[in-house]
């Protein structure tokens, strides 16, 4: 079995107890049994385990990738129940969206401020002309608030509004009136107290009980988490919701091909349910609703935000490992590092895409 698993490995450049970075160090002579049969969820849960380490799986992750050697070792039962699951359920109805805010979201504060820049944006930086992670984070609320062409005394939705952080750098800087929503409830607390002294109001609510209408309407990394059966209804939720001349940016991670399901081990031990779409699942979803205005891909970008997260969770793991422990450590780094490599691969994409109502007249100009 070590043999099967170094021939698969040979042809990512990738040598078992080797002496590179990115080569693996195996601890346990089980692994070799337990990924070929479990996949990436074994693969996962065995470094989890202490049964192998990398110095830097971004790197093994990014060479899995471009060898295209991932699928040898993703195939398992646990895919295949996931695959079938996607199909005749609705992974995420309105019953079960408050399992994604559990699991991540409110697994504790103390974690999100240590990892993230001093106003917790916990999605894609913007590091056209930024050297660190604050200065990447503020260019991407600056990004935002340009494409949407921003007003004083307009309305905002700001659907999955995290902890706050759009919403109140948009509500100081233009004026403008926000709602927030998440499904979050640590999330919600503290996005209360954040934006307490602005023109904010924060909801603990899903965006299927959507119904009023606003000037402009934002979500930022929430898309993930909607599902493909419920892509066209979200798209249809946001028109019912925006003015007619209104504008709507989606920011979101995507993949290269559409898919129904998600990774296993990301699925088991990150997001449940959550699902990345393709370009063609968007563009279908908002068919005779929106126009297309435009579409921007930085998702080269997202390699560079991780590895700033990953670098501040392992500075300052000392102040929290006591609320957490060893296996969640080894767990988060494993996404952080994981995650990063897919998008230095090209595997996964960030958009920030651009709609405007099927009946406005407004001509828009593309902003970067």
């Amino acid at each position: 079995m070590k043999k099967t698993v170094q021939n698969i490995l040979n042809r990512a450049d990738i040598e078992i107890n080797g002496q590179r970075p990115w080569d693996i160090q195996v601890n346990n002579p089980g692994f070799y049994k337990r990924v070929l049969a479990g996949g990436s969820l074994a693969l996962g849960e065995s470094y989890m385990d202490g049964w192998w380490e990398c110095k830097a799986i971004d790197q093994f992750i990014d060479k899995i990738f471009r060898a295209k050697t991932y699928a040898e070792i993703k195939t398992s039962p646990q895919i295949i129940w996931n695959t079938i699951k996607a199909r005749i359920m609705n992974l995420q109805s309105k019953a079960r969206a408050g399992i994604v805010g559990k699991k991540h979201y409110d697994i504790g504060n103390d974690l999100y401020k240590i990892m993230l820049d001093k106003r917790m944006n916990y999605s894609c930086g913007y590091w056209k002309n930024a050297e660190t992670l604050e200065e990447a984070q503020k260019a991407k609320l600056n990004l935002i608030c340009r494409k949407l062409k921003l007003k004083p005394g307009m309305t905002v939705l700001d659907i999955g509004c995290g902890w706050g952080n759009l919403s109140q750098f948009i509500a100081e800087k233009h004026q403008v009136k926000v709602t927030g929503i998440t499904i979050s409830k640590e999330q919600f607390e503290l996005a209360n107290n954040i934006c307490k002294n602005f023109n904010i109001e924060i909801r603990l609510q899903d965006y299927r009980d959507l119904n009023e209408k606003f000037d402009r309407i934002v979500s930022i990394g929430m898309f993930e988490h909607v599902g493909y059966k419920n892509y066209k209804r979200f798209i249809q939720i946001v028109s019912r919701c925006l003015k007619n001349k209104g504008l709507f940016l989606l920011h979101t991670i995507g993949r290269n091909d559409p898919a129904i399901r998600t990774d296993p081990w990301i699925d088991k031990y990150i997001f449940p349910n959550s699902m990345l779409p393709s370009a063609s699942q968007i563009v279908e979803a908002s068919e005779h609703v929106f126009k297309l205005e435009d579409w921007h891909n930085f998702g080269t970008d997202y390699d560079k935000t991780l590895m700033a997260w990953h670098k501040n969770f392992n500075e300052n793991w000392d102040r929290i490992k006591v609320n957490y422990g060893e296996q969640f450590y080894r767990m988060w780094n494993y996404y952080l590092l994981i995650c990063a490599g897919s998008f230095r691969a090209r595997r996964n994409q960030l958009w920030q895409i651009m709609f405007s109502k099927i009946e406005s007249p407004t001509k828009y100009e593309s902003e970067r």
